[in-house]
């Protein structure tokens, strides 16, 4: 993995763990900006990690919904 990927994934990490503790839902994009003005490199790189990771949160939540939902009529 090379040293972007790592400390990208490291980051977007703690501000993902970060906006689920304190319900702020917009602070990677301050962190994102801050990033953007020494390397607009990295907060690409940052930003597509930080997508996957809502993507992947948005994606269980429905999941979860759906399978409540088929459970519920079911039975």
């Amino acid at each position: 993995m090379a040293l972007i990927d790592e400390l990208v994934d490291t980051l977007s990490g703690d501000v993902y763990a970060a906006m689920l503790e304190t319900g702020d839902d917009r602070l990677h994009e301050r962190v994102a900006k801050a990033i953007g003005a020494l390397s607009p490199t990295m907060e690409e790189a940052f930003m597509t990690s930080m997508r996957l990771r809502l993507a992947e949160r948005r994606g269980r939540l429905f999941f979860a919904a759906e399978l409540a939902r088929m459970k519920a009529t079911q039975g």
